[in-house]
């Protein structure tokens, strides 16, 4: 790997980690079509870039950090557990799923969905408008959504922002509520993965990993800035259609042998 491979792939995890569409899938497809293989130094690479979107968060929602928002992250922990209770059960059936063709896949399938939900959803009125005001119900309900998201290609941030949907949050209260639970997520996903990985990292790695962190920093805060803007005028139908075409390309990509259908190690 090298500085444009990591300015890259620094783009691509902050653009896609807190937008319905699947940050692993994209890493996935990117580092193949770069010709990178998953060696143990280019997984350290992606926990690194992972680590640097959680800083994001907590830049854009420093004010939620408040003992007074204690409540807040007492439910975000609620919706955490479901996917760290089975994540770590099934870790090994998990990561046996990881292809090109499950992601491609889960794309359109995810897409489908969103479609589906933005239909019904243009004659629902929201129940609730504001972060701060989910119940521990709904909290529950949107943990229990985020499971799907063990699959690659389905998008924790899309399974999160659909269950957040069906329980009756608002576009932007379903968005803010899958970012804040992003924290807990990554923390554990790419804090099992560093120190799983942490040997792999040496001195000649690292201006690149600092690249690959600060890009990915910078792009992803200011990523769910613009998706907060944009979900106060717009819907998910879009990123459904997004999800559907970007899926149907790898398909044929795969289908033609433009890329291989497994994740080359």
């Amino acid at each position: 790997m090298d500085i444009i491979h990591a300015v890259i792939l620094g783009i691509i995890e902050g653009i896609t980690e807190f937008l319905p569409i699947s940050s692993t899938g994209h890493i996935i497809v990117g580092s193949e079509l770069m010709g990178l293989p998953q060696t143990k130094t280019n997984i350290a690479f992606n926990v690194i870039i992972q680590l640097s979107a959680i800083l994001a968060v907590m830049a854009n929602y420093k004010d939620k950090f408040h003992p007074k928002h204690f409540d807040l992250w007492v439910k975000v922990l609620i919706a955490f557990l479901p996917l760290a209770a089975i994540g770590f059960v099934f870790k090994d059936q998990i990561e046996a799923l990881f292809s090109v063709k499950v992601v491609a896949v889960m794309f359109i399938v995810g897409g489908i969905v969103f479609l589906i939900i933005e239909y019904f959803q243009k004659s629902a009125t929201p129940k609730t408008l504001d972060v701060e005001d989910i119940s521990y119900k709904q909290a529950a309900f949107v943990g229990l959504a985020q499971v799907f998201a063990l699959v690659p290609g389905t998008s924790r941030a899309g399974s999160t922002i659909v269950g957040a949907l069906l329980v009756g949050l608002s576009r932007k209260a379903s968005a803010e509520f899958s970012f804040l639970l992003a924290l807990p997520v990554m923390a554990a996903t790419s804090g099992y993965s560093l120190l799983k990985n942490y040997k792999d990292f040496s001195s000649e790695n690292l201006m690149i990993l600092a690249i690959g962190f600060v890009v990915s920093f910078i792009v992803a805060y200011f990523t769910m800035k613009i998706f907060i803007k944009f979900l106060e005028k717009f819907t998910f139908v879009g990123f459904g259609v997004y999800r559907i075409i970007f899926g149907a390309v790898l398909l044929y990509l795969i289908y033609t042998g433009v890329i291989s259908p497994t994740v080359h190690g």
